[in-house]
């Protein structure tokens, strides 16, 4: 072990001043058994070093062909390893100037390296995988209880713990998602609907607004299930409210819902899109008008990142293009995007790739890096930009 008289013989061999350094010097020698394999290093920010600091856990998430993500309560980061030209030492106990007492005294501290790497985890914060969930979900799809004898269709279920173990994504990520693609529980088993089952049960909801002239503002929940519960299931009926409308408690301390007309008008015409490769539409306008219940207005607003719109074609058409079905990656995405159309004015383009700008990105932002813009008849399109490599 070195001593404190060696340690400033050495200072002044290397013409150091001692007064210009810590009063305190480190003397490191190497545990027994050291290997650099023996510890990973995770570079964490303030907000994860306090998350951790106050007893919540990191959870790495991914397949196995698939790469890792690290993942809090409510975020996801990607993990990528770092090499640095630097040896870095693990000395437990070692302390930085800011953390060392006030003293003039020159003190020699002995400290064992235990474990030693050229590399160390770097944390990006990004957008959570969450394409898998459905894909896993519509393995087995429900379509309402079973009939008599009839056997449920076979296909994988999930619950929530199988759903953390296979989507790179935190948990409240997940839980978001769920709600987004219209998902419940059902028997501890996270489900997606069979849309035409959703369909069907919105159909009764709506037919049931209708005879009893009920406005579609306040809707009553228990009045629903008396009247609908001998066709379905209470829990698909009040299921069906949550996703198509918002719940609120009346004056009078009935829980009642009101119908989104944006909502049922979009699900009414993917309805009519689905099964059609490109519909007019002026036509398709005029049925989707007639299908949706009397008394809500259809627009084509109501649409973005549902259906497409030709305006170039002659007549006008529009054709079923979900969001939700392009790739997650933002490159394949654009490839996509430009192999459906050469061609896109933002307006177009805009609802396909706002799920891909960051927390301060912007869709023009994402689009000039992704994309050439170009002026033809006073509108800006965008087309492919081959990328570079760099």
């Amino acid at each position: 072990m070195r001593t404190l008289e060696e340690v400033k013989a050495t200072l002044q061999i290397a013409k150091v001043k001692e007064e210009d350094l810590q009063p305190i010097t480190y003397c490191l020698s190497f545990g027994d058994n050291v290997s650099s394999g023996d510890y990973c290093l995770l570079e964490l920010d303030d907000t994860l070093c306090k998350h951790i600091e106050g007893g919540k856990s990191l959870i790495i998430r991914g397949d196995k062909d698939e790469h890792a993500v690290l993942c809090t309560e409510e975020k996801t980061y990607d993990l990528k390893i770092a090499d640095t030209s630097n040896l870095l030492l693990f000395v437990p106990g070692c302390k930085t100037p800011d953390q060392l007492p006030d003293s003039s005294t020159s003190q020699l501290v002995h400290a064992q390296i235990w474990g030693l790497t050229n590399s160390y985890w770097e944390l990006r914060k990004q957008r959570p995988r969450l394409k898998k969930l459905k894909k896993l979900l519509m393995e087995n799809p429900y379509d309402g209880p079973a009939v008599g004898m009839q056997e449920e269709a076979p296909g994988e279920k999930y619950t929530i713990d199988d759903l953390l173990e296979r989507i790179q994504a935190s948990r409240e990520e997940i839980e978001t998602h769920l709600q987004n693609v219209h998902a419940c529980e059902i028997d501890g088993f996270w489900r997606i609907l069979d849309f035409d089952y959703e369909i069907k049960l919105l159909g009764h909801v709506t037919q049931l607004v209708d005879s009893e002239s009920w406005s579609f503002n306040k809707v009553p929940l228990t009045v629903c299930l008396e009247e609908l519960g001998s066709l379905e299931p209470k829990a698909m009926i009040e299921h069906c409210l949550n996703c198509y409308g918002r719940c609120y408690t009346s004056e009078d301390g009935q829980v009642m819902f009101a119908l989104d007309e944006d909502k049922v008008c979009r699900a009414t015409a993917q309805l009519l899109l689905q099964n059609a490769v490109k519909f007019n539409l002026s036509e398709f306008q005029e049925v989707w008008q007639q299908s949706v219940p009397e008394g809500m207005s259809t627009r084509l607003d109501q649409l973005r990142g549902l259906a497409l719109l030709d305006r170039s074609s002659k007549p006008e058409t529009i054709s079923l293009l979900r969001v939700e079905d392009l790739p997650e990656d933002t490159l394949e995405r654009f490839n996509r995007l430009f192999c459906l159309r050469e061609k896109w004015t933002q307006d177009d383009i805009e609802p396909y790739i706002q799920d891909l700008c960051g927390e301060k990105q912007t869709t023009g932002a994402l689009l000039t890096k992704h994309a050439r813009s170009s002026v033809q008849n006073g509108i800006k399109v965008y087309n492919s930009r081959r990328p570079v490599a760099i």
